[in-house]
């Protein structure tokens, strides 16, 4: 058997067992397996075990498996987006992770206008605080989301946020908890047809806490493919 899809059964193992903690669905839950830095032959490899949902986080590598891998897949970007590269996105990813500014959010419904399609995108929150990540305050996003509400090839569906790297995975169940509380105090002033109904949450490391506290997506990369290779 190969590492890939021994450590994919892991993976599956760990989703159903948080689900039954949690008492939710397995079908609850998408599995993004983060291919970034991976080669083809390894996301091959995931797509024979089953894995049809892959995130990238450059715009650049994005292009070049998608100009390879022709398959029936869904791409999503979760790294950070430079504004000049979002005209590359719209038609190659199901999801935009990243959204965190004003500036960002307008070129992407730019794009999509050209294209005549609505992109769908997440808000990125800074739980934690951290400086040496990207995302809106918590404060701060109530007031970002409703300022997008006026784009109309952008919809958003959801929040996403970075926990902190961690060896315990439980000092950041009160960021995934926070997230969840966050997109239901939004929802609630929303307007029923604006509801967000994404949260994405959870990484390798910690993804399990982020199914109890009510993560929809996951996004899991050494956990599937093994160490990155950042030389390449």
């Amino acid at each position: 058997m190969s590492i890939i899809r021994e450590n994919l059964q892991t993976v599956e193992k760990n989703i159903q067992a948080a689900c039954d903690r949690a008492g939710r669905q397995r079908d609850s839950i998408t599995l993004i397996a983060v291919s970034k830095t991976k080669p083809v032959s390894d996301i091959r490899e995931a797509i024979t075990c089953g894995c049809r949902v892959f995130g990238e986080n450059k715009v650049q590598e994005l292009r070049e498996k998608t100009a390879e891998i022709t398959e029936p897949l869904h791409w999503h970007m979760i790294g950070h987006l430079q504004v000049n590269k979002v005209k590359y996105l719209p038609g190659m990813v199901d999801l935009i992770h990243s959204v965190d500014n004003g500036k960002l959010a307008e070129e992407i419904e730019k794009q999509a206008a050209k294209h005549d399609l609505i992109m769908d995108v997440l808000c990125e929150v800074n739980m934690a605080g951290e400086d040496t990540k990207f995302g809106l305050s918590p404060e701060d996003t109530p007031g970002f989301v409703k300022s997008l509400s006026s784009l109309p090839h952008l919809r958003v569906r959801g929040l996403m946020t970075i926990a902190p790297y961690t060896e315990d995975a439980e000092t950041n169940r009160p960021y995934f908890k926070g997230l969840r509380e966050l997109l239901h105090s939004i929802n609630a002033t929303l307007a029923q047809e604006k509801q967000m109904d994404i949260l994405s949450m959870g990484m390798t490391g910690d993804y399990m806490v982020a199914i109890e506290e009510g993560a929809t997506m996951i996004r899991v990369g050494t956990g599937i493919f093994g160490e990155r290779n950042y030389a390449i």
